[in-house]
């Protein structure tokens, strides 16, 4: 990718994940733990498991705080795992033993106590996966984003204008270069991977500027940017198998973004803008990547 913004259509080749092997097995599809949900917001938890699922991860884990997550996940995402984090005081230790190929957080935790814990926690492992940081998590991290550079691994952050106005510490105007520079500013900021959601997502690698062609008004809605987020744990989650080098942070992040408004331009075409809801961009993926890889 140059250094000009790139158009959707342009790079639409490289923005579908590779296929698997005839004799994959899910772990080959990749493992992603999600540390999403809480009790006021379990719906996050949802959205971004059925999502990587849909997606292809091979196994979806959601780490929950909250008992209440324990009885719920399983009726919504019956094919995820659950990881018991309800009532741990050190997580650290819980999250050092895992082994997985890539990891979403933020959806959906709240911005108390005990998410703020979690994600020190999180940072203070030694884990070097793909991390995917959104909502709560950005909020969390908004006074020092820089600490960010400490993760060992690539990272993705997937701030809205609010959000990435909180990192920068100054408000993002609408209008595209103003958004073309705040997600440069963001990536160099963090040394994240900078996914600036809204109208025309900016994806931000340095200078390196992906510019997206999908998507349309009907996904101004409440849980779109998690669905995004589990996504793109799952296309991460390819990049942390290594098996497939050629398929970087970068490609996942471009990919997530361009399927993400794709699927909700289905939705749209089958509902109506006005009645979107999230779970219709989890309906209507798999018909997204299936033209995208066409």
């Amino acid at each position: 990718m140059s250094a000009e913004p790139i158009r959707g259509r342009e790079e639409q080749r490289d923005l579908v994940p590779p296929a698997l092997r005839d004799d994959a097995h899910k772990g080959d599809a990749g493992r992603l733990l999600c540390l999403v949900g809480s009790r006021l917001m379990p719906g996050a938890a949802l959205l971004v498991a059925r999502a990587a699922q849909r997606a292809g991860a091979g196994l979806v884990t959601v780490g929950c705080q909250d008992e209440e997550l324990l009885g719920l996940v399983p009726t919504g995402a019956p094919e995820a795992v659950l990881l018991d984090l309800a009532g741990r005081e050190a997580p650290t230790l819980v999250l050092e033993q895992r082994c997985d190929h890539a990891l979403v957080c933020g959806c959906g935790l709240g911005q108390g106590d005990r998410a703020r814990q979690l994600v020190e926690a999180l940072f203070s492992c030694t884990l070097a996966c793909p991390l995917v940081l959104d909502a709560d998590a950005l909020n969390l991290l908004s006074r020092a984003p820089e600490q960010i550079r400490a993760w060992r691994g690539p990272v993705v952050i997937t701030p809205h204008p609010g959000e990435a106005a909180r990192l920068l510490g100054r408000a993002v105007p609408s209008d595209d270069e103003a958004r073309l520079a705040a997600a440069r500013q963001l990536s160099q900021r963090t040394g994240a991977i900078a996914v600036l959601k809204g109208h025309r997502t900016v994806v931000a690698q340095g200078e390196r500027v992906y510019v997206n062609d999908t998507g349309n008004a009907g996904m101004a809605t409440a849980g779109a940017g998690d669905v995004l987020a589990g996504i793109l744990g799952a296309y991460l989650a390819l990049c942390g198998t290594g098996a497939f080098p050629r398929w970087t942070p970068l490609d996942a992040a471009c990919a997530a973004v361009r399927v993400h408004g794709l699927a909700g331009d289905v939705a749209a075409a089958h509902v109506g803008r006005r009645a979107l809801i999230a779970s219709d961009l989890v309906t209507w993926l798999p018909s997204a990547q299936r033209r995208l890889e066409g």
